[in-house]
């Protein structure tokens, strides 16, 4: 990936087309009085330099320095804390924040362009599919830095991430469950392939193999980290011929649609089954019982994702390209001895 290099000016393309200062603003303004030779040549040098015009300002005011927040998905509660962390960071630091939903990136220059013309002084995507390379070289040439929470797939060695201690996440919930006594333990968790879920099964099979316990293949299950797919793999296991006692799900939505599974079996929670979460949204606090969870503190990653991007589009240079912030696992009344749950 191209170091980035400074922004074009009117100046720079008027001197690569020969032409005036002048000329380059009457064709960017879209004058007339523009011979149409002249207009094309200015026109393809403006989009080979990748020059982006000032955003507008109203009233002499000064535009608001804004920094856009994009995610690949609808929003849930976990999007919702992540908001929050990043709208009070933005507060703190005078920064205005977009949210938006990523569509498809058809032309990469063109959605850069678009992005530093809007005034964004860089972008934080959240969750997101990897970016390609020429996404990641568009947005460096024009000088929108790029910071990614919680990604899914690990982001080029140029790109830098905040995220959370998944594989220690993903140990403590199952210790958890280990000390009380559980043996048959599934994990239902979210893409095979994405980088957090991986760390998470790790911590899990780790605790596992710590203690001698094997691990059926039916007990892990990979799917997205919803609420229906929690319903659908809770199920799954659920009518297994040796159903588990415990089941760790990779996420606080996973976790509640595993909860209706065991319901609609008649199972109780936490006396049948006990059940972790992952995240410690608002809805594991609201849960009937309260959810078990590994809290992964999302409103600091937003804010520190945040105050990164700022460092890096005021040029400073970050001590590293990749920050986890610490998980904790918070007991409430989801889980319990293993005791009731083997003579269900």
């Amino acid at each position: 990936m191209p170091s980035s290099s400074r922004r074009a000016t009117l100046a720079t393309v008027a001197a690569s087309a020969g032409v005036s200062v002048a000329t380059v603003s009457k064709v960017l303004n879209g004058r007339s009085d523009v011979a149409p030779t002249t207009r094309s040549l200015v026109q393809s040098l403006l989009r080979e330099h990748d020059y982006i015009a000032p955003s507008p300002r109203r009233d002499g005011a000064v535009a608001t320095d804004t920094v856009e927040v994009q995610f690949d998905d609808d929003f849930s509660t976990y999007s919702t804390e992540i908001i929050q962390g990043l709208v009070g960071a933005g507060a703190e630091a005078g920064v205005g924040i977009v949210v938006s939903v990523r569509k498809k990136i058809d032309h990469a220059a063109a959605w850069a362009r678009d992005l530093a013309a809007a005034g964004r002084r860089a972008l934080i995507c959240v969750t997101c599919d990897q970016l390609t390379t020429r996404q990641l070289t568009a947005l460096s040439r024009v000088q929108v830095p790029l910071v990614v929470i919680d990604p899914l797939h690990m982001p080029h060695a140029s790109v830098t991430s905040v995220g959370s201690t998944n594989f220690a996440g993903g140990l403590a919930a199952t210790q958890h469950l280990l000390s009380l006594g559980h043996r048959r333990i599934a994990y239902i968790g979210g893409p095979a392939t994405a980088a957090c879920n991986q760390a998470r099964l790790h911590g899990y099979r780790a605790a596992m193999e710590a203690e001698g316990v094997p691990v059926p293949p039916a007990y892990t299950r990979s799917g997205h980290f919803r609420y229906e797919d929690g319903l659908e793999y809770g199920a799954a296991v659920l009518d297994l011929p040796e159903r588990p006692t415990a089941i760790f799900a990779g996420c606080d939505e996973s976790a509640l649609g595993v909860m209706e599974a065991a319901r609609a079996r008649g199972l109780r929670v936490p006396e049948d089954l006990s059940i972790v979460g992952f995240d410690d949204t608002q809805m594991a606090r609201m849960a009937s019982p309260p959810l078990t969870t590994v809290r992964q503190p999302l409103r600091e990653m937003g804010g520190v994702a945040l105050r990164t991007a700022l460092r890096l589009a005021a040029g400073e240079k970050i001590d590293s390209h990749h920050v986890e912030l610490a998980t904790e696992l918070i007991v409430r009344a989801s889980t319990a001895d293993v005791t009731c749950a083997e003579h269900a």
